[in-house]
């Protein structure tokens, strides 16, 4: 049993890990949202966002291997409770205030609501605590077995490179739907033919009494006494809910939308373009141009592109290489890629290439 719980816990670490490994800067966004000034308040840390994400999914993929393997088995369960602790502080503060809506514990691979994942980091901190007895037990826990163990050190080179070929490039794999095949005008259809259908909750309170309850749309309407002539019950202004009643297909891709400076939606006329190309950023300001001058880059896309139109997307009204300028949320550009700039190439509303700027002028 105590073999098995190890792998069990180990493995779940190294998948957890290896997940936000391979988009280690879609977990840095992750660690954005809880340091933003909604959640903890706490914007010093967004700037090193991204290191912080490299630092903790890295302690994850190592800490893992270390269970699997046996290795200082005190020091790896004392790291791994401490890490539980810590996340589940995280999970149990966004669910209570519902902060975050997706820890990002399993990246874009698992998607785990903010109480899934606490109950998770839960069952895990109890299993930890019962491999420290069960080994304290059998005299196993102070185990000093080595670092120097070969088949460690190649998961710890092979983790590094996972992590920086996310950085320095697009993540290895593609969890997203918006990976390389996707028939965006495809998923588009889905989401029209299966929608979400919701029912709003208003408050009531009774103007006589003081009492406050919740009650659905259905009943408000069924129950004569809430809307008739004279009712001591009112709605409370600003306190209605709505809440989902059937789910229907989910996709990102209900997100994707281009507007010109006049706010005229043309993402139908682009995703039936016989081929489009789409250069991004999702912060323009921090666009360096020292590598290749915009004049460059611009005269590079248009030999790449030929006759095919090219658009230029940002969060912003700004100028990036003298393109027509669209906008589009900064939150759906960062789903769609990690790098910034990149390039999208569109073929009927078809993703056939996605790469960083830099990766798409090897052309």
């Amino acid at each position: 049993m105590k073999k098995i719980l190890r792998y069990i816990i180990a493995i779940i670490f190294i998948v957890s890990g290896f997940v936000k490994a391979v988009d280690v800067k879609g977990f840095s966004f992750k660690l954005e949202e809880y340091f933003s000034p909604d959640v903890f308040n706490m914007s010093f840390l967004e700037d090193y966002a991204l290191e912080l994400a490299v630092f903790v999914v890295a302690l994850e993929l190592i800490l893992g291997l270390m269970l699997l393997m046996k290795v200082k088995l005190k020091t790896t369960l004392s790291a791994l409770i401490a890490l539980c602790v810590f996340f589940a502080f995280l999970t149990l503060y966004s669910a209570y205030f519902n902060k975050v809506t997706d820890c990002g514990c399993f990246g874009d691979a698992i998607k785990f609501t903010p109480w899934q994942s606490f109950w998770k980091d839960i069952a895990l901190l109890f299993g930890l605590i019962i491999l420290w007895f069960l080994n304290e037990k059998s005299n196993t826990l102070n185990n000093e077995k080595g670092i120097k163990n070969p088949l460690l050190w190649l998961g710890i080179i092979a983790s590094v490179y996972i992590i920086y070929s996310g950085i320095a490039h697009e993540p290895l794999i593609d969890f997203r739907d918006y990976k390389i095949g996707v028939d965006m005008n495809t998923e588009r259809q889905k989401i029209a033919a299966n929608p979400s259908e919701y029912k709003t909750s208003y408050t009531l309170k009774n103007t006589k009494t003081g009492e406050e309850k919740i009650v659905n749309q259905d009943d408000y309407v069924n129950k004569e006494e809430y809307w008739k002539e004279g009712t001591p019950w009112q709605i409370q202004t600003g306190k209605e809910v709505s809440i989902l009643t059937k789910q229907g297909y989910k996709s990102a891709i209900d997100k994707f939308k281009l507007e010109d400076e006049n706010k005229n939606d043309l993402t139908e006329q682009i995703l039936h373009l016989p081929k489009v190309y789409l250069f991004f950023s999702y912060k323009p300001n921090e666009v360096s141009y020292e590598a290749h001058p915009s004049e460059e880059i611009q005269e590079k896309l248009e030999t790449i592109a030929g006759k095919s139109p090219i658009y230029e997307i940002s969060t912003e009204k700004n100028d990036l290489l003298g393109f027509t300028h669209l906008t589009m949320d900064g939150t759906v550009i960062k789903t769609i890629a990690r790098s910034n700039p990149f390039v999208l190439v569109l073929e009927n509303g078809k993703i056939v290439e996605k790469k960083s700027l830099e990766d798409f002028l090897k052309h």
